[in-house]
């Protein structure tokens, strides 16, 4: 009997182990399976274009190391600060982006976007926060940068994974319009990195972007006007200051 005993514990051993190895193996081709279905957000194609009603409609030009886009004739200035890899930023995008569109559209705001170099290290390779400013920089520099923005927003890479590379940072600056010969050469050489480290460095300094417990730089997206933080869980900031 204690044999028996022995030999039947074994059995239920051997299945209890076989039944281990069929839900990991289960598990694994499931794993499998969602990450071929999962949509690439950084692959070797080319970067879509966002939908044209999600474009800002207004002049875009370069002002140094940001961006100032709208009509001269609008009387509010809102600073947006963000990272083409922050993810809230995305989140921001999709919450408020058709709305700043038709207050800029409207005339009754300007947006200056300073686009920061800041989430560098949470790219595979590192440096695509870099690359991507820069990159909008130069288009700017052409007036194309509100597509541009746009797309990069629209399928934005994953935070912690690969970003978009300078070949596919170029060849959708060419698929927004621009033509500048020296495009290329701005977007590969990294043209206006010294001026982001600049933004960057500034940006973390600006006490009315710190945060008051800590200090430090609130991060992004952080929004100001008029030398004063937006309160961002106020649905209504945009319109509040349009009145």
């Amino acid at each position: 009997m204690a044999q028996a005993r022995t030999s039947g514990g074994d059995r239920t051993k051997v299945i209890a182990g076989i039944a281990v190895v069929a839900v990991l193996a289960v598990a694994v081709i499931g794993y499998v399976v969602f990450q071929q279905m999962k949509p690439s957000t950084s692959t070797a194609d080319g970067i879509p274009l966002a939908p044209a009603d999600h474009v800002i409609s207004a002049p875009a030009v370069r002002d140094g190391n940001t961006v100032l886009v709208g009509k001269d004739t609008a009387t509010v200035t809102v600073d947006v600060y963000e990272d083409f890899l922050c993810p809230i930023c995305g989140t921001f995008e999709k919450t408020y982006g058709t709305d700043i569109k038709k207050a800029v559209e409207d005339g009754k705001v300007k947006v200056r976007y300073h686009i920061l170099p800041m989430l560098n290290r949470l790219s595979k390779p590192e440096g695509y926060s870099t690359d991507s400013a820069n990159a909008a920089l130069c288009v700017a520099d052409d007036g194309k940068f509100n597509a541009y923005h746009a797309a990069l927003f629209a399928k934005q890479p994953e935070e912690g994974e690969a970003g978009y590379t300078k070949d596919q940072l170029i060849k959708l600056g060419k698929d927004v319009g621009v033509t500048s010969a020296g495009f290329e050469a701005c977007v590969q050489n990294q043209t206006y990195k010294s001026q982001l480290d600049e933004l960057m460095s500034k940006t973390s300094n600006d006490p009315v972007l710190k945060d008051p417990e800590t200090g430090r730089f609130r991060g992004t997206p952080s929004v100001a006007s008029g030398g004063k933080l937006i309160d961002l869980d106020n649905k209504n900031w945009l319109s509040d200051l349009t009145k």
